[in-house]
């Protein structure tokens, strides 16, 4: 029993030399130990420090790889979110297509409504050509008539089925309530220029909108969409002449006052029915829609402006609604002109 305490007190000064400090930590430990009487004691004592703080060391390095691992979970989302928003923009396009696929307009209609508005369109070019004279109004009062008769041959047929109970068309009947008013106020524009001014011109422009406005509502009756390819094609007649008359005489025309029917309808009106009818809104960089709702008006140069850019915004709803059956079916920059489905016929 004597050889333990002797045992022990030579590990004890083993410790103290190897460590040098050893002296002042029994120093301290009989400071704090007052009661420990002896090298056994004080051993026992600062061995229990030593796994105390071996053990809050332990503690602490697992905290760290634990915060270490959610800190490297966070920047792996952050690295896959980012990676995501910078898809690039071919991918998108192929999403996009992948998920809509616009429908073809049976061959044999495609061609019949081509040769039928293409045909009218020459007629009237015929009658009107561009001179840069005020003789071009006239043929634009012509058009105008024309143009804006397939929206209230619309409205007519959803009115009549709405009487009978079928109502799920309210959005529809609002927008080409709001397009046949956009067209009605190009028409006063032209009128206002004079386009109106000859009886020849008024008989030309109401008889083929009489003729026209039952064949559409016949049309629409059987086939929509054959129906709204017949206004895409004339919208597109319509943009394009537009486009091609401020080119031609940008000069002339920036040298010419707006007419007051202009500014009431575009600055001064309330702009609900010309944010109604543009369903396919342009957007910016950042991917917000860009609202034209108090447009440049200064001369009559950007009054047609104005009246080209509002057929283009007719022609991508026509398009949605050909090609998806619905007015926003795609973003603006998707929107192309309806394509025959060849060969649909011999099926």
């Amino acid at each position: 029993m004597r050889i333990l305490p002797v045992l022990v007190l030579l590990s004890s000064a083993a410790a103290f030399q190897v460590a040098p400090t050893g002296l002042a930590h029994v120093a301290k430990l009989q400071s704090t130990y007052p009661r420990a009487c002896s090298f056994t004691e004080l051993f026992a004592v600062s061995t229990n420090e030593e796994i105390s703080t071996s053990s809050e060391l332990q503690r602490a390095k697992v905290e760290e790889n634990s915060t270490s691992s959610e800190l490297q979970r966070a920047k792996k989302e952050e690295n896959s979110s980012t990676f995501s928003e910078l898809q690039p923009a071919e991918m998108e396009e192929n999403s996009i297509s992948s998920e809509l696929q616009p429908a073809n307009m049976e061959e044999n209609i495609f061609k019949f409504n081509k040769v039928l508005i293409d045909s009218v369109y020459d007629l009237i070019c015929f009658l009107y050509p561009v001179t840069g004279s005020d003789r071009d109004y006239a043929r634009f009062f012509v058009l105008e008539t024309v143009a804006r008769v397939p929206y209230f041959a619309y409205l007519s047929v959803l009115h009549l089925r709405e009487t009978f109970g079928y109502r799920d068309d309210e959005d529809r009947m609002r927008t080409h309530y709001a397009e046949a008013d956009n067209e009605l106020h190009h028409l006063l524009i032209m009128e206002h220029l004079g386009g109106n001014s000859r009886a020849v011109d008024r008989n030309i422009a109401h008889f083929m909108a009489f003729f026209y406005y039952w064949y559409v509502v016949a049309v629409y009756t059987i086939s929509a969409p054959a129906a709204y390819h017949l206004s895409e094609l004339i919208e597109d007649h319509a943009y394009n002449t537009y486009d091609k008359f401020l080119k031609e005489h940008e000069e002339m025309l920036k040298s010419k006052p707006v007419p007051p029917i202009a500014t009431k309808y575009y600055i001064e009106d309330n702009p609900y029915m010309r944010d109604a009818f543009r369903t396919v809104k342009d957007k910016d960089e950042n991917g917000r829609e860009i609202s034209n709702r108090r447009p440049k008006l200064e001369t009559l140069y950007d009054v047609f402006v104005n009246v080209r850019d509002d057929e283009k915004e007719h022609w991508k709803t026509l398009c949605n609604l050909v090609q998806y059956d619905s007015m926003n079916g795609v973003e603006s920059k998707y929107v192309k002109s309806t394509e025959a489905l060849v060969g649909a016929s011999t099926k």
